[in-house]
């Protein structure tokens, strides 16, 4: 019994709809386009929390930071 070995087929295009990852996987692109990515969010909330901690506390943070660097320093 002879086998055929088929070569595995193309995906599409960069570019074309619908885009093929694999033999099987299918991922149509065609609803995510506009919305922003989830971890662009993330990183906007992140950092608008750090320049709000930084307003409310940036003083005693800085008055930490410092008393921290001096005991280390010292002690060497």
């Amino acid at each position: 019994m002879k086998r055929t070995i088929l070569p595995p087929s193309r995906p599409p295009r960069v570019g074309s709809r619908p885009r093929w990852t694999g033999c099987l996987t299918r991922i149509d692109l065609g609803d995510e386009r506009g919305d922003v990515p989830g971890w662009v969010l993330v990183t906007l909330m992140t950092a608008g929390l750090v320049v709000a901690l930084w307003t409310v506390a940036g003083s005693t943070l800085t008055e930490v930071f410092l008393n921290a660097i001096a005991k280390v320093t010292s002690a060497i």
